[in-house]
């Protein structure tokens, strides 16, 4: 049987017709596919722009199925499901986008500095530190090691905080040398609970010399080498403190009135006290004052000086508690109600966060800030 070349030469076209009209179809699968995409990322973006995050979301989820090789897609989503506190979800798109070899590698960068940021977020504090650990030496690398001090501060591992912001300082990120003071403060005041006095006078000792103007360290130093008897060195300490860090001594006052009844050094820190008195007054000064002032009509001159320069509720109502105004019970009274409004007066205050306290911190129990306390009381501000 011979074959036939006429339906070759037909089946040419038919094929080339076919070929055509399925390239067209596909064609114009893709075009409207390309036009769904863009069209649910913009309403995503209006979604999130009107703070709709929830309909943002399925906007974003309807564009990655559209459109499953876009990475910002998948960045916005995850960012999305963190922001909602979804921070599962978060962590599987993050994850998803860390396993696709098509990823640049600024991109997985990104990806793991955003997973990174979701572990942080759930406080999954191990895991963050591991995802962070991995973008040393990348474009990340300082947002990286800001939050490994964040996790080293909350989990108290001040000898790891110390390392990253010794960091940071050595690579000019602003100067992190107060916070690696207060790092050893820390560290001194746990070896010294353990009874390791010797590593915590070490500790101290580099506190002091890696921030000089900070007053903590010889502030901590005083109390240290008071509890162990050197007294002598104590004041030497806070002659520094006063150097060093003049607007600070009223926090250390009481303890330099203490430590020169115990050195024979009540004139010399009599003198200290009235110089840094004349220059910045304060309550607290006026206290060490009286207390190593011998006159008997010290504490009532005092007070009244420092009415003269401030008008202080707390001096009124000390100078008003050694005077007799009208009978005993007349005078229990007020004195019993100006006691009571001053109390608040005699708090310190957060500068961050407004957290009020009885006690100086050195790190806000509210906002965790560092150095956010003044050094006076609230009455003073």
């Amino acid at each position: 049987m011979e074959f036939d070349f006429t339906w070759v030469l037909l089946g040419f076209p038919i094929a080339f017709t076919l070929g055509w009209l399925a390239s067209r179809l596909d064609l114009r699968q893709l075009r409207i596919e390309n036009r769904q995409a863009p069209k649910a990322y913009f309403r995503g973006l209006n979604f999130l722009l009107n703070e709709q995050q929830d309909q943002a979301i399925d906007a974003f989820i309807e564009a990655v199925q559209n459109d499953p090789d876009t990475s910002e897609l998948h960045f916005a989503l995850g960012n999305l499901f963190r922001r909602r506190g979804e921070y599962e979800r978060a962590v599987r798109v993050h994850e998803h986008l860390m396993s696709r070899g098509d990823l640049t590698q600024p991109e997985r960068n990104r990806a793991q500095h955003a997973l990174a940021l979701d572990f942080l977020k759930a406080g999954l504090l191990d895991r963050a530190e591991v995802a962070l650990r991995k973008l040393e030496g990348t474009s990340y690398e300082e947002q990286a090691r800001l939050a490994l001090l964040s996790i080293y501060e909350r989990s108290r591992d001040w000898a790891r905080a110390t390392e990253i912001a010794a960091k940071l300082d050595s690579a000019s990120h602003g100067s992190f040398s107060a916070r690696q003071a207060h790092y050893l403060c820390e560290q001194a005041l746990a070896a010294a609970a353990s009874g390791d006095t010797g590593q915590a006078l070490d500790r101290l000792r580099l506190a002091a010399g890696i921030a000089p103007a900070s007053p903590r360290p010889l502030i901590d130093l005083a109390k240290l080498q008071t509890q162990l008897g050197q007294h002598q060195e104590a004041f030497s300490t806070l002659l520094t403190l006063e150097k060093t860090a003049p607007l600070a001594l009223p926090l250390a006052a009481g303890l330099l009135g203490n430590i020169a009844q115990h050195s024979s050094q009540q004139q010399a820190a009599l003198d200290l006290l009235k110089t840094n008195y004349a220059q910045t007054p304060s309550i607290d000064v006026v206290e060490a004052i009286i207390k190593l002032d011998t006159a008997s009509n010290a504490p009532r001159e005092w007070y009244i000086r420092h009415l003269a320069r401030e008008a202080s509720l707390v001096a009124a109502a000390k100078w008003t508690a050694g005077e007799k105004l009208g009978n005993d019970h007349q005078h229990g009274l007020v004195q019993r109600a100006l006691d009571k409004a001053t109390q608040p007066l005699m708090r310190y205050r957060c500068a961050a966060c407004g957290f009020e306290a009885t006690q100086h911190f050195w790190h806000c129990p509210g906002c965790q800030a560092w150095d956010s306390y003044p050094p006076r009381r609230i009455e003073e501000l």
